[in-house]
């Protein structure tokens, strides 16, 4: 539910309304409830509406306690507030707002490499990461509405980028316009031990690292580089741990929309 709130944040809206999608091969009405009741606990938190969805029992279609989950979000924003990139400008700062884990990313890799490869069991401690692989994997992925509608409320919000699939590399150029790209600082943050055991369980190259999951990082904002120290005061007023990730710089030629440096 956070991730669909983000992805329209992102563009300056407000969720309305949401709906959801259950499937499963034979219903488990305490399952059920459970999953729809995390729903509508997410659309509370986020000032939206649950206003239906869809149960379908599918018998033959999933494996004994497999479900499917699927949802839909509207949101509203004014035309002059829309996000679109024509304001972000080279120079802008970039804060970063920490993720909580894999948020809704690379689990199938995650997966097959906790599992498969390193033979691991939903109850096994990762040492490096302080929790059950279960827990690790399960955290949460966050909602970041709050302190984008704060941002821009101030006037100090240019571009924001949701890091979902695609990671950094993919979802950052989304807020920008096509004569822009980004400078990544990559000594700004530490990346979470989580992603540090996955990458050493399957020798990820970089490009595939950096690609598959966020790293750390749940959302990228753009604000102007005069008002930076104002922006990071407004997210640390609302608990948020924002830190300077990197800066928007002019697209040259043949060159990455984002630069790691």
């Amino acid at each position: 539910m956070n991730h669909c709130v983000n992805d329209i944040a992102v563009q300056g809206a407000v969720p309305l309304f949401f709906l959801d999608y259950f499937a499963v091969g034979k219903l488990d009405a305490a399952v059920a409830a459970a999953v729809v009741s995390g729903i509508a606990r997410g659309c509370r938190q986020n000032g939206c509406a649950l206003i239906g969805g869809e149960t379908a029992e599918m018998p033959g279609m999933y494996a004994p306690s497999e479900y499917d989950l699927a949802g839909f979000i509207v949101g509203a924003a004014e035309r002059p507030d829309l996000l679109d990139g024509k304001d972000v400008r080279e120079g802008d700062a970039l804060l970063a707002l920490p993720s909580t884990g894999l948020h809704t990313n690379g689990y199938s890799l995650a997966r097959n490499l906790l599992f498969d490869v390193a033979g691991y069991g939903p109850a096994t401690l990762l040492p490096e990461v302080g929790a059950t692989v279960a827990d690790a994997l399960l955290r949460v992925h966050r909602s970041y509405l709050k302190p984008i509608r704060a941002l821009m409320k101030g006037g100090l919000l240019r571009g924001a980028a949701h890091i979902t699939g695609g990671g950094i590399t993919d979802n950052t150029p989304r807020m920008l316009p096509k004569s822009l790209a980004v400078a990544i600082d990559t000594a700004s943050w530490r990346i979470p031990p989580l992603f540090d055991v996955l990458r050493r369980l399957g020798n990820i190259p970089d490009g595939d690292y950096r690609r598959t999951f966020n790293l750390g990082v749940g959302m990228i904002l753009a604000v102007p580089s005069r008002a930076a120290a104002r922006a990071e005061t407004v997210l640390r007023r609302l608990g948020e741990a924002p830190f300077r990730i990197g800066t928007v710089i002019a697209h040259k030629p043949r060159r990455p929309r984002v630069e790691y440096r």
